[in-house]
């Protein structure tokens, strides 16, 4: 029982690792990344009964999950610049119910999951922050 606690905190952490490095890189490069396959987007059924469509914030995170998941195995990166991705993309997501999956990782390629409203709040908030920072 305690492996499975200490199992589950952990997952928590990564995800949460993962979750702040989307928000600065994205932020440092103005680029965004997804997968697909013959033009289709992976959106997977999260556990909570809704289907989020993961981004990474790295060219190579993506890569990592092509190359290591079989579920996205032959799979292609796609390069979204943000504007075009938070113009066109995340309304569209918001529209169709989806969430947005944050830097997914791992062999099971899981990560936070959240709507694109907060996600837009989130990067705002840290933009705000990069901004007060540099006033400073």
């Amino acid at each position: 029982m305690t492996c499975g606690v200490n199992a589950k905190i952990m997952d928590v952490s990564v995800a949460a690792a993962q979750a702040d490095a989307f928000y600065r890189e994205l932020i440092a490069s103005e680029l965004v990344y997804g997968v697909r396959d013959d033009g289709r987007f992976p959106a997977p059924m999260t556990s909570s009964g809704v289907r989020a469509m993961p981004f990474w914030s790295k060219r190579s995170r993506a890569q990592r999950i092509i190359d290591n998941v079989e579920a996205y195995s032959g799979m292609t990166v796609v390069e979204f610049t943000l504007s075009d991705w938070l113009e066109k993309w995340v309304p569209g997501l918001e529209r169709d119910g989806l969430l947005i999956g944050l830097n997914w990782s791992g062999e099971g390629a899981v990560g936070y999951d959240l709507s694109p409203s907060d996600l837009l709040r989130n990067l705002e908030a840290r933009r705000g922050l990069g901004a007060a920072r540099d006033e400073d």
